[in-house]
């Protein structure tokens, strides 16, 4: 808040003086039009102007014919509802729940404190140490798993890039 006592809205006031105002005219639309010789049109440049027949018209992407299943986890029994965040199965390729995958990892190791299980990306997870746990930044990968081979996509996963990839 500003010590004046005005609130710091001095705005209003910025235009009072003890002389006259300027009285200069003010510039008619009706002149700007007459001297721009076709280069303003109503105030805007004619060369920017697209005629509605030369804009392309948005059309919908067509949706695939076949529509996204959801199978069921073989893990845990309950469908799996958010099939993209699915991962494979390490023997038999088929589709379970990426929380199923962390949850039987962190079951087979032995977590040291400050140790977590954490996706690491293409396909693999590993045991993360955290030096300093309010600093995230600050960890060292003590142990990898190799879940997913880079190389092979995944036969299930076909019908559901139909959706992701239709623009």
């Amino acid at each position: 808040m500003s010590g004046s006592g005005k609130g710091g809205n001095n705005r209003k006031i910025r235009n009072r003086f003890n002389g006259k105002k300027d009285e200069t005219p003010k510039h008619d639309r009706n002149d700007r039009k007459k001297q721009s010789d076709g280069i303003l049109v109503e105030g805007k440049f004619e060369r920017n102007r697209i005629s509605l027949h030369e804009r392309p018209r948005w059309t919908a992407p067509v949706q695939p014919a076949n529509p996204i299943t959801t199978p069921d986890c073989p893990w845990c029994g309950k469908p799996i509802k958010d099939i993209a965040a699915a991962i494979s199965d390490k023997e038999t390729g088929v589709p379970v729940h990426f929380d199923c995958v962390l949850a039987r990892i962190t079951e087979m190791e032995t977590l040291d404190t400050n140790d977590s299980v954490c996706y690491i990306g293409g396909g693999r997870f590993g045991v993360v140490h955290y030096n300093n746990p309010p600093d995230v930044k600050d960890f060292v990968i003590k142990k990898i798993f190799e879940w997913e081979e880079k190389d092979n996509n995944a036969e299930w996963r076909r019908p559901i890039s139909e959706y992701f990839s239709v623009t």
